[in-house]
């Protein structure tokens, strides 16, 4: 019960931090300067500088609000795992890891929450009673 208890703790810290870090200091930023941006927004798939933005948007900010509350934890991290594959690897991939660092802990941390979903401690939970 214990380890339990401390496994859903851990992943609780890890889905606030991410989720709130995320929203915060990337998204609302995006979302509150989306007119500003729109045009000159790097668009690496080839969508249109805007579409980019506002698929980056929806992951930082409407994919990690949901994250931070543990709402199907599993699926909204999908959007996250991609754009920061994209960032990492094609955004700037030819810079040196210093620069990337960001980028590939935020990688690693999503997949770890793809694989052991957002604990008992999350409004998952309450759906799937």
């Amino acid at each position: 019960m214990q380890k339990l208890l401390t496994v859903d703790l851990g992943l609780l810290i890890l889905r606030l931090s991410l989720g709130l870090t995320m929203l915060f200091a990337h998204g609302l930023p995006k979302l509150m300067n989306y007119s500003a941006k729109m045009n000159t927004f790097p668009d690496p798939l080839g969508v249109g500088n805007s579409f980019s933005l506002a698929l980056a948007v929806f992951s930082e900010f409407i994919c990690a609000a949901l994250i931070s509350l543990g709402v199907f934890t599993r699926y909204t991290v999908i959007p996250l795992i991609i754009t920061f594959f994209v960032i990492f690897f094609v955004v700037h991939g030819t810079d040196p890891f210093g620069k990337r660092e960001l980028a590939f802990i935020y990688l690693c941390g999503y997949i770890a929450l793809f694989f052991t979903d957002g604990g008992k401690l999350s409004l998952d939970r309450l759906f799937r009673k």
